[in-house]
């Protein structure tokens, strides 16, 4: 999904009147007979559909065209998931964000160490902050963070930190031939309070449901926050483990009405900063 953002002669920041079109044969494209005298600003770009890059680079070439420069707010880096191996498709959709030619690339909270050093122009806003000003009426709720995995450990120490709250750590194991979790164990947690699980990507949920299984916890002592709400298969089971599940809409999956989870609109924090 794809939305495009500009200042008008008034001084309003409101929806590009370029608009996106396909020609008959499929292409996309630009139309900008309505653009009058608008100032491009940013665009918005969830989900993975390589459409939506086609037309942010249309819609960045006729900004450019104005004299204008533009940001490219990418929260979800598609591909980040796809760091090694062959073929290297974090490289790939790199070279594919890269070919926007955007003047910054603004992402969310990226799963990949290696794919942020392949996107150009690259400006990363972490989960820790947008998750303390989410949380912050209810901060004292909770008697910890819960670090789901290995893969999750910095994020979880970071976000702890920055909460002020003690951390406890999880693990588990996958098989990598199938990619079927198992052995889920998690450290004594203390007997009152409840407990926030925090994470970059939720896609099935079966790590979290493992988690939280592992706990022994009712739904009343956990929540779950994932930056990155892709809520795909059986994610809807996390309700029930979860009292209330957080995301962004960083994917579109977010939203799925299964889940239900609590949505952060993220522009804002992606936004700060930026020049």
């Amino acid at each position: 999904m794809i939305t495009m953002f500009s200042k008008s002669s008034q001084g309003w920041v409101t929806h590009s009147r370029a608009t996106e079109m396909r020609f008959p044969a499929g292409e996309c494209h630009i139309k900008t007979e309505s653009a009058g005298d608008e100032t491009p600003l940013y665009l918005y770009l969830t989900g993975t559909d390589a459409n939506d890059y086609v037309t942010a680079g249309m819609w960045i070439d006729y900004a450019h065209a104005g004299g204008h420069k533009v940001k490219a707010l990418i929260p979800y880096l598609p591909g980040a998931r796809q760091d090694r191996g062959v073929p290297f498709g974090a490289k790939v959709y790199a070279n594919l964000i890269n070919a926007l030619d955007a003047d910054e690339v603004v992402c969310f909270d990226p799963h990949s160490e290696v794919m942020p050093g392949l996107v150009d122009k690259l400006r990363i806003v972490y989960s820790d902050t947008v998750i303390a000003r989410v949380l912050r009426k209810h901060i004292g709720d909770y008697a910890g963070v819960i670090c789901p995995d290995k893969g999750a450990r910095l994020r979880t120490e970071k976000t702890a930190a920055t909460l002020g709250l003690p951390v406890y750590y999880a693990t588990k194991r996958r098989d990598f031939a199938t990619g079927k979790l198992s052995g889920f164990e998690c450290e004594t947690l203390p007997e009152n309070g409840k407990f926030l699980v925090v994470d970059d990507i939720c896609d099935g949920g079966g790590t979290f449901r493992g988690l939280a299984e592992a706990t022994g916890l009712g739904k009343d002592r956990l929540d779950l926050w994932v930056s990155h709400g892709v809520f795909s298969g059986n994610a809807a089971a996390l309700n029930e483990h979860y009292g209330t599940i957080f995301t962004t809409d960083s994917h579109p999956g977010a939203t799925n009405p299964a889940v239900g989870a609590r949505v952060t609109p993220l522009i804002p924090y992606l936004l700060e900063g930026s020049n």
